[in-house]
């Protein structure tokens, strides 16, 4: 058995009518005729280059706007002091612990014959050459932010006049022949574009404690609006988007205040982003989105599709995360309203270091150092 049989097999499979279209309908039907227009799977190719489009917006938005906007804001770009070369702190560093204990330290000093402060100090530096500067993380937070801004703008000026905005019912009138709007067109491809953008820069963008929990979120967000264009799903799609997307700026916004250390204007910022999040993933996504995915439907077949099954499950997968960030974000008010402490433990923190080369050559002739420790308030984000 050839591996083209097998690939061709697998696609028939995948794309079988009984999977996306209700009784008595076909992939025929949806051909472009007398004024109706309908999404077709090949469109998403574009989705790429596209993403390859907004990853150049980025770079020259963050280069050329966020980094005079964080200057304006009073955010230095901190030249970090690498410690000095030391092939077995090195090692010691990548192979065993990030954080050696007291006595592992005082073993490594006896081995690279020098101070147990100077060990300290090199773990210190090394760490914190792991960790990105204040600037980069406003640069990430500026551009999340112009990106969920101009889509709730631009998403509300497509949505505001239609009749499914206002009443759910209306995205299964008409179901499956429903005509594609360009604004709906181009909603999804910058979304998915979007999405993908995020997908290719995970490696290099900041990492956090919920890394997987993001990797989850993005694949299930480019399979839910993929899924949803194939099958037509595009009136509720939008709204899915829009719902998520006017919460997240007010996040981002935080973050951008919080690296400027404007502590008044960030805790207001992460109180709307909180009173929104809870707005659009606690009340609107179950009790309005998934009402109209999960019970809708029965009124208009008594035989859902596959694809019911399927969007409905990445759904309660994505309102699981809904419920999991949840948990984080008040978590994070129950410390502000009991402690005035608005700090998020998902970001690694940056170890303090006045020390300049100079100072570490005159701790080796024995002279006391000390040093401390800084704290940032909030410096993560959810989806």
């Amino acid at each position: 058995m050839s591996m083209a049989y097998i690939l061709k097999t697998l696609n028939s499979w995948f794309w079988w009518e009984n999977i996306w279209m209700p009784i008595n309908c076909t992939w025929a039907d949806f051909v472009d005729r007398e004024g109706l227009v309908f999404p077709k799977p090949h469109q998403l190719y574009a989705t790429i280059p596209y993403a390859f489009v907004l990853l150049i917006i980025r770079f020259f938005s963050e280069r050329y706007v966020a980094i005079p906007l964080a200057k304006a804001l009073g955010i230095k770009n901190v030249r970090r002091v690498k410690p000095q070369p030391n092939p077995v702190l090195e090692s010691y560093f990548r192979e065993c612990s990030r954080q050696p204990s007291q006595s592992e330290i005082k073993g490594l000093a006896k081995k690279c014959n020098c101070t147990v402060h100077l060990v300290e100090k090199w773990f210190r530096r090394r760490r914190n050459l792991e960790i990105p500067t204040v600037l980069r993380k406003f640069q990430e937070a500026f551009w999340r932010f112009s990106f969920y801004l101009t889509s709730s703008i631009v998403g509300f000026i497509f949505l505001y006049d239609k009749p499914w905005f206002y009443d759910i019912w209306q995205t299964w009138v008409g179901y499956p022949f429903q005509t594609l709007l360009p604004s709906q067109y181009w909603y999804y491809m910058a979304e998915i574009g979007f999405y993908w953008s995020l997908i290719f820069t995970l490696g290099i963008d900041i990492k956090r404690k919920d890394f997987m929990a993001h990797v989850v979120h993005h694949l299930a967000a480019i399979g839910l609006m993929s899924g949803s264009w194939c099958g037509n799903y595009v009136r509720l799609g939008t709204l899915v988007m829009f719902v998520h997307d006017t919460a997240d700026f007010w996040l981002e916004a935080a973050k951008m205040f919080n690296y400027a250390r404007w502590e008044k204007t960030c805790n207001i910022l992460f109180i709307i982003f909180s009173i929104a999040f809870f707005i659009t993933r606690m009340i609107l996504f179950p009790f309005w989105i998934l009402r109209a995915t999960l019970y809708l439907p029965t009124y208009y077949s008594t035989t859902p599709v596959i694809a019911y099954f399927l969007f409905n499950g990445m759904l309660l997968t994505l309102q699981g995360l809904h419920l999991y960030w949840g948990y984080l974000i008040f978590k994070i008010l129950k410390r502000f309203v009991f402690l005035k402490d608005l700090k998020d433990d998902r970001s690694d923190e940056e170890e303090e270091d006045s020390l300049t080369d100079t100072e570490e050559e005159s701790t080796k002739s024995g002279t006391k150092n000390s040093s401390g420790s800084g704290k940032h308030l909030l410096s993560s984000s959810h989806h």
